[in-house]
């Protein structure tokens, strides 16, 4: 009696259909195969299914032939192996026959074929049948690859917007030289792909989705940190330029070149107060929205009173540099700063103790 083996060492007929294996007859071989199919078409194990009735077709009319499937585990060779071999027993004890069992072994690459010991142990095998599927590997490849990429996010992602970028830098150096502005497309070119550069190498591709989220939700939340945090940006950007203002009219003042470290107290020192604006805002408008949310702790409270010591010495130290303010203001002023944070952290602890006791 001849039996047609359809091996599938890495039991992708079991996990992907959850058919149980061995599966023995022609009728359930191809049913197995058009299962395997309809949920993954591109799984070569579905041609070896089909090869298997294949086979049997052809044999049967000259001898007594069965066809059977099996199917070993994902993952370890051994334990695919001794699966293997278990299933393959239990097809040959099924077999109501007193002849002897002689095996064909169809697979779809040598993968499979290293069970061969493991049935030649249990019944003679006769041949070896490897399904390779004819194609035009080249151009098949090619379309193949090709698809993959268009349809994988990540890898479109990847791919095609540099070399969207790369393709769009003629008509544009055409649109910039009738706009008499030759040099402003390579400049804008480079750019844009330096900057595309940096952001897939450093991964903010992440980070910019949960802030975008988290903006989102802020604003169909009615979260107060989505205004707070747009005014303490405004509120940088003129702190900013309040600073280039006030290292303007130092040097201006001095009348000559300035030494690193006054250039850095003038910017400090006109953009201190702002900044702190828009500290103290940001800090207030997330303390808002975790009090109206249940999340407050007395602790959050330290915020404002850090953002005011903060400022304060960084506006007396570089006030100092600049020869605006005395060496004893700046010592006072470093202590006052000192006392407030420590105190204000002891007193909000304290307040947040006592609040958690009384809970209890």
């Amino acid at each position: 009696m001849l039996l047609v083996l359809c091996v599938d060492l890495d039991d992708d007929l079991g996990r992907k259909t959850e058919t149980s294996t061995p599966v023995v007859g022609r009728d359930a071989v191809e049913d197995a195969a058009v299962a395997l199919a309809t949920v993954d078409p591109e799984d070569s194990d579905v041609n070896v299914l089909f090869e298997g009735v294949h086979l049997y077709d052809d044999l049967s009319t000259d001898e007594r032939v069965e066809v059977a499937a099996v199917t070993g585990v994902e993952g370890s060779d051994v334990q695919a192996n001794r699966a293997v071999g278990t299933e393959v027993d239990e097809v040959l004890a099924g077999l109501q026959t007193s002849e002897e069992v002689r095996t064909v072994i169809v697979t779809d690459g040598a993968q499979d074929e290293s069970v061969l010991p493991v049935i030649r142990s249990r019944a003679r095998i006769d041949g070896v049948r490897r399904v390779v599927v004819r194609q035009a590997q080249d151009l098949e490849s090619m379309y193949y690859t090709i698809k993959q990429v268009l349809n994988d996010p990540e890898t479109r992602g990847t791919i095609l917007v540099p070399l969207g970028v790369l393709l769009l830098i003629y008509p544009l150096a055409v649109l910039a030289s009738f706009l008499g502005l030759p040099g402003a497309v390579l400049g804008l070119s480079s750019g844009a792909l330096g900057l595309y550069a940096l952001f897939r190498g450093l991964g903010l591709a992440d980070a910019v989705d949960e802030l975008v989220e988290r903006a989102r939700d802020s604003l169909y939340t009615g979260r107060v940190t989505l205004i707070t945090y747009v005014v303490a940006a405004a509120l940088l950007v003129i702190g900013g330029v309040e600073g280039v203002d006030r290292l303007n009219d130092y040097r201006a003042a001095t009348g000559g070149p300035l030494p690193v470290t006054s250039v850095i107290a003038a910017l400090v020192n006109g953009a201190a107060t702002w900044f702190a604006a828009a500290g103290l805002t940001s800090s207030v408008g997330q303390i808002t929205d975790e009090y109206l949310h249940d999340g407050f702790k007395w602790q959050y409270l330290n915020a404002p009173f850090y953002v005011l010591a903060i400022a304060a010495v960084l506006y007396a130290l570089s006030g100092f540099f600049l020869r605006t303010v005395s060496l004893p203001t700046l010592a006072a002023v470093l202590t006052v700063g000192t006392l407030m944070s420590v105190l204000s952290t002891l007193a909000f602890a304290v307040i947040e103790d006592r609040g958690v006791r009384t809970a209890k």
